[in-house]
């Protein structure tokens, strides 16, 4: 199971994330490409310290809303969604070229990543917009009950795809995460999270919030690392998987 962390959130003076800190300890690196966070000395500064641990570097484009840090629903056409797609990716992968390094995948951020798995018309224009850059680039998904249709989808656009899971929320009987607004959303104990992640690397998936087991295939595992307690639990994070492996 792999650790993918969302990195290069910073925003000139605005400082976000421990960045130089959480790195050491993942595989996979969501950066920011500048439309819900991160600007251009970020997001190279990112990829610089990415390449030198040797951590993937994945595309995180959003929709263009830097005052919600691409929290907030917007309304776009399918081909607007592709442009805004295909203007992030070039802009990051521009810069992973000039560091001597590639981009590795593309996963979408906020909204725009909770649009797509909420409507498939949505889903396939970002799907559209990574083969139409890049048809090698897998694309990072939640993954959900539904998983298989999600594949065939992307079988069909012509891209690969990864499934990623939360260690640190809760999922409800269709696979989806819990809304934030609700209470028991977000998981704080350390052990419950570390507990979570192993049970998705060993078992293949958890149990919503009312006990219902859900087969939930996941091939990386989203961490959180902006404070000092999600650092800690990263490193708990890892060194239990590594016992499970």
């Amino acid at each position: 199971m792999r650790l993918n962390c969302d990195l290069g959130e910073s925003y000139g003076a605005w400082q976000m994330g421990q960045d130089d800190r959480v790195m050491p300890l993942i595989d996979m690196a969501n950066v920011a490409c500048g439309f819900h966070a991160g600007d251009t000395t970020v997001m190279q500064k990112t990829v610089a310290l990415a390449a030198r641990h040797g951590v993937d570097i994945g595309a995180h484009p959003s929709y263009q809303d830097i005052q919600g840090f691409g929290r907030r629903s917007i309304p776009h056409s399918p081909e607007e969604i592709e442009a805004l797609m295909l203007y992030q990716l070039g802009a990051l992968d521009g810069l992973c070229r000039a560091e001597g390094v590639g981009l590795a995948y593309v996963k979408p951020h906020g909204a725009l990543n909770n649009d797509m798995m909420r409507d498939m018309t949505t889903l396939e224009a970002v799907m559209t917009a990574v083969r139409k850059y890049d048809s090698t680039l897998p694309l990072m998904l939640p993954v959900t009950v539904h998983h298989e249709r999600h594949r065939k989808l992307a079988a069909y656009v012509g891209i690969p795809i990864l499934l990623e899971a939360f260690a640190d929320r809760a999922y409800d009987d269709e696979g989806q995460l819990v809304s934030r607004r609700l209470p028991g959303a977000v998981h704080h104990s350390v052990e419950q999270i570390v507990d979570q992640a192993v049970c998705f690397a060993t078992k293949g998936g958890i149990h919503s919030t009312s006990g219902q087991w859900l087969n939930l295939p996941a091939d990386s595992l989203c961490v959180h690392g902006d404070t000092d307690g999600a650092l800690a639990a990263i490193r708990r994070i890892r060194e239990a998987l590594e016992k499970s492996a």
